[in-house]
């Protein structure tokens, strides 16, 4: 509604300065000097409108100001030629200046349709049920303009249950966005051939050592969920990334801790042990929601961070995107500004067994 506002505002500003600028001249008399300032119609008609709007503005200030100096007997004198110059020069360097300002529009429009495409290759939608799993995922990038960076998320329905990942890779810009697509890549193959979690991080870590380098290094954590009805747990797996929130169906609420830290992905090749497999209770009813540290690390003008186990009964909706997005707004809330940082979220919610079907009427 403010950006609706304000551009109307821009959009009419031309015409409210030319008007201003000629009723002044044709009640105070030409000794205010005031029509120089015709060029301001111009001047700011190439900041919202086209080139074809720019040219009619212009033209149109010169109309007024040819008007307003034969009105005031000044035309073909040196006060009257240097306004009519003046305006001439504002209407062509807005002119162009409308022409390189669509040009560069029209170059942004086609970097954010590549990013996009980059996103549904990179982050592509999960699927809203998995299993005995309802899932939703909410993605924000801190620049707008990108659309994406370097968080990531994957959900794949394997031989051995559904196995899900979550990260968040050091650094920004394209070769975070390179890092995480390697990442991507070797889960979606990894998570349906390897037999359990430790194997599918170990071909995530060959993965990552064949491509970063230096000390960079991506901080993840993995759950699987077995299939069938009668599960009960869910299976864990952190690479030094923020420990999951788990919602049971009775309102309690806390976090999956790892029993050990362990260190990231990408630094588990220089001798360090790799982390453990634990499992979290995870029954119908419960929830799991894994995320990066752009949203545990949020924070508001006192620079408090964002309470995320205190939030966890905007969860409540039966609608799981509904959920997430609830959340988010939240974290918006909380902050007051744009994020610092990416923020991806990624919910599980175990199904409820249906109930059995009523008992056929005796005949």
């Amino acid at each position: 509604m403010v950006s609706r506002l304000r551009t109307g505002l821009l959009s009419a500003f031309p015409f409210l300065a030319m008007g201003i600028v000629g009723a002044v001249d044709l009640t105070a008399g030409p000794k205010i000097g005031l029509q120089p300032m015709m060029a301001l119609g111009p001047a700011f008609a190439g900041l919202t409108g086209g080139k074809r709007r720019t040219a009619l503005v212009g033209a149109l200030a010169m109309a007024l100001s040819i008007a307003l100096s034969l009105y005031n007997e000044q035309f073909g004198e040196r006060r009257g030629n240097a306004t009519l110059i003046s305006v001439a020069g504002v209407s062509i360097a807005a002119l162009l200046a409308t022409a390189m300002r669509q040009k560069r529009e029209a170059e942004l429009a086609n970097v954010r349709s590549i990013a996009e495409a980059a996103q549904r290759v990179l982050l592509r939608p999960v699927p809203r049920s998995a299993g005995q799993l309802r899932v939703a995922v909410s993605y924000t990038s801190a620049v707008a303009e990108a659309r994406i960076g370097g968080d990531l998320y994957e959900v794949v329905t394997s031989p051995n249950g559904v196995r899900v990942i979550i990260g968040d890779v050091q650094g920004k810009g394209l070769e975070a966005v390179e890092t995480a697509a390697v990442v991507v890549g070797a889960f979606r193959e990894a998570a349906y051939d390897e037999p359990d979690l430790p194997a599918v991080g170990a071909r995530l870590e060959r993965a990552l050592d064949r491509h970063l380098l230096g000390e960079k290094f991506v901080t993840a954590v993995l759950a699987e969920v077995p299939h069938g009805t009668h599960s009960t747990s869910a299976t864990l797996l952190n690479f030094g990334h923020p420990a999951p929130l788990a919602v049971r169906q009775d309102g309690s609420v806390y976090f999956a801790e790892p029993p050990q830290r362990s260190l990231p992905l990408g630094l588990g090749l220089h001798g360090s042990e790799s982390p453990r497999p634990h499992e979290v209770r995870f029954a119908p009813g419960d929830q799991l929601l894994l995320y990066t540290d752009g949203v545990t690390e949020a924070r508001d003008p006192d620079n408090l961070f964002y309470p995320l186990d205190h939030r966890a009964h905007l969860l409540k909706d039966p609608d799981p995107e509904a959920a997430l997005e609830a959340v988010r707004q939240d974290i918006q809330e909380h902050v007051r500004s744009p994020l610092h940082d990416d923020a991806a979220m990624l919910l599980l919610r175990y199904r409820n067994p249906a109930p059995p079907p009523p008992a056929a009427a005796e005949a």
